[in-house]
């Protein structure tokens, strides 16, 4: 399995616009076990994207996908910035099996 958490920055007071594209471009994604969007509690424009994929190569082929295409140009403009970006190695746990 291959795994992201990311950390971003929504333009103020555009988080959930933001958040409201990332979860309407997801819905079909091959490969894609979880896709968790989450606020940041102490930091009202920020946002936490947690996926685990069956591989890096269905990965990379989602951003070549017609919905996830459309959802980056259309939150581009309501993104400052990322924080934080970090590969995992997902083992298991609730939802992915073993």
């Amino acid at each position: 399995m291959f795994g992201l958490i990311g950390k971003m920055r929504a333009v103020p007071g555009q988080r959930d616009a933001l958040i409201a594209i990332l979860l309407e471009s997801t819905t079909q994604m091959p490969g894609c076990l979880s896709y968790i969007v989450a606020k940041d509690e102490a930091d009202v424009d920020a946002i936490w994207v947690t996926e685990v994929w069956d591989s890096e190569d269905s990965h990379r082929a989602s951003l070549s996908l017609p919905q996830v295409q459309a959802a980056i140009a259309r939150a581009r403009p309501m993104i400052t910035g990322f924080d934080s970006h970090i590969r995992t190695a997902p083992v298991g746990g609730v939802g992915l099996g073993g």
